[in-house]
């Protein structure tokens, strides 16, 4: 990229916006400018929708062999590593979180490219016995064609990854849209794979507003899956746009995770945890346990125990050594964030710490201090709605019966947790979450070999796993009669 404003990747080419637009980039934490970037025009959308159509028709990508897919992911993957640091800086100053916190994310998505790499040839179908000798009966797996990738901003180069590793082992083509407030990582991980020789059209890379560039890659006649991780509203629109062409969707929508704690776990496990599973990254997390649900035995002590550690917690920006954790992205989210706190309160839940943005220090950021509301009902939007940001609201339970009732009463079903030290405890409540992910005695960790995704209102597919493979891939039934013959159903007359 000679020019910096060229900044998006069409058909193997950097190149500005088609009318000159652009967007400045500002980091949360201070309101630093991080960069300038292209803005993509509807006619930006449509050559990078057509580029990536081009380079699937012509198999210069599909009909290489798996392997050799597999061992570029597994290139990108060391270039990853090999320029950590620049990467890890780029996240951080676009989305204002800490850089340890950055180059954490750096390992998780350098693991998703080489996990996608070493799998990418290990799908070969499978043979179908069809009770005839003369009959060779099979299902192959290919790559579904073109995809529109459309990830958010709390996580820009994870979310990506899940979704770029994956097609490319498929042998799939594809457009992607970063949130148009962090960019940059998808800008550089483009020019890792352009660098490493990835064959023109197959990655295309185009930047701005939802409504102007992501909207076209669930509508267009040419897109064959859309890929979406954020909010549910846009997630139904989404949804019904692709409909309009039968477009396979995968949609990760959030969550309004439960973190279930019973008497007998480990009470400094599960307190320490506790201010993990909400606060770390200043809850922006669609994964974060922000409904902790904890049995009345312990509640209170507990809770009290929890307000005084999370007060200790200090905000700051990316390069401050002290910060424990960062800012919401925008002034906007954090408005949003502080009228969800006020209605919580409003509708009974009890302020124990936070609902405020900091000292003097940290005017120019937008930041949120970590906020706990107790005595909450099911009732309370607090509790009901998922809230973005670092704020815990508790409930209390009696039986593990009303534990499963509590942590199951959402229309979301991402991921949860039960902490107890009782295994047959353990081991029922967790079959019976209706969530996603479910954690026992810990909360956050995932593997790329393990499957991703909600139920309910949370999305449909799922990323990682073999299955994340398969939702970039078509089954095809392949069926070869090597002895063929007159079947005489319509016998010769005459």
């Amino acid at each position: 990229m000679t020019d910096s404003i060229a900044t998006l990747f069409i058909d193997g080419k950097w190149v500005p916006s088609s009318t000159g637009e652009t967007r400045t980039v500002i980091c949360p934490a201070d309101q630093s400018e991080v960069g300038v970037v292209s803005e993509a025009s509807a006619e930006d959308v449509d050559r990078a929708i057509l580029a990536a159509r081009a380079a699937f028709e012509s198999r210069v990508w599909a009909d290489k062999p798996a392997s050799e897919r597999g061992d570029f992911l597994l290139q990108v993957a060391d270039q990853l590593q090999e320029r950590k640091a620049e990467f890890a800086r780029a996240e951080a100053f676009d989305t204002g979180k800490r850089l340890v916190e950055a180059e954490g994310d750096m390992d998780d998505i350098t693991a998703c490219f080489r996990y996608f790499g070493k799998v990418a040839g290990q799908n070969p179908g499978r043979l179908v016995d069809a009770g005839d000798d003369s009959v060779i009966s099979r299902v192959v797996h290919e790559p579904i064609g073109v995809c529109g990738m459309i990830t958010p901003w709390n996580f820009p180069l994870l979310q990506a990854a899940w979704k770029i590793a994956p097609a490319l082992a498929a042998g799939n083509s594809f457009i992607i849209k970063p949130a148009e407030l962090t960019p940059h990582t998808t800008i550089l991980i483009v020019d890792v794979m352009d660098k490493l020789g990835l064959p023109a059209g197959v990655a295309n890379l185009v930047l701005g507003s939802g409504a102007v560039v992501g909207a076209p890659l669930s509508s267009h006649p040419e897109i064959d899956l859309v890929s979406f991780t954020g909010g549910l509203v846009t997630g139904r629109k989404i949804a019904a746009s692709a409909a309009e062409s039968i477009k396979k969707v995968a949609l990760e929508l959030g969550g309004k995770n439960p973190n279930v704690i019973f008497a007998d776990a480990d009470y400094e496990a599960a307190l320490d945890n506790a201010l993990n599973a909400a606060f770390m990254d200043s809850g922006l997390l669609c994964s974060a346990g922000t409904r902790l649900i904890l049995q009345d035995t312990i509640a209170e002590q507990f809770v009290d125990d929890l307000v005084a550690r999370a007060e200790g917690i200090v905000m700051g920006g990316p390069l401050d050594e002290k910060a424990e954790t960062g800012p919401l992205i925008s002034k906007e989210h954090r408005d949003k964030v502080t009228d969800y706190v006020k209605r919580g309160i409003e509708a009974g839940g009890r302020l124990r710490t936070g609902n405020h943005w900091g000292g003097a220090e940290l005017e120019q950021g937008y930041f949120y201090a970590p906020t706990i509301l107790d005595r909450c009902t099911a009732e309370n939007p607090a509790v009901v709605e998922e809230g973005f940001g670092p704020v815990i609201t508790v409930e209390t339970f009696s039986t593990e019966e009303e534990a499963i009732a509590i942590a199951n009463n959402t229309e979301y079903g991402l991921a949860g947790a039960v902490w107890t030290s009782n295994s047959g405890i353990a081991n029922r409540v967790s079959r019976r979450l209706r969530h996603g992910t479910i954690w026992i005695n810990d909360f956050h960790p995932y593997l790329p070999q393990a499957e991703w995704g909600g139920f309910k209102m949370s999305g449909v597919g799922r990323e990682l796993g073999p299955t994340g493979l398969e939702e970039y891939t078509e089954s095809k039934h392949i069926y070869e009669n090597t002895e063929p013959a007159v079947t005489g159903w319509f016998p010769r007359k005459g």
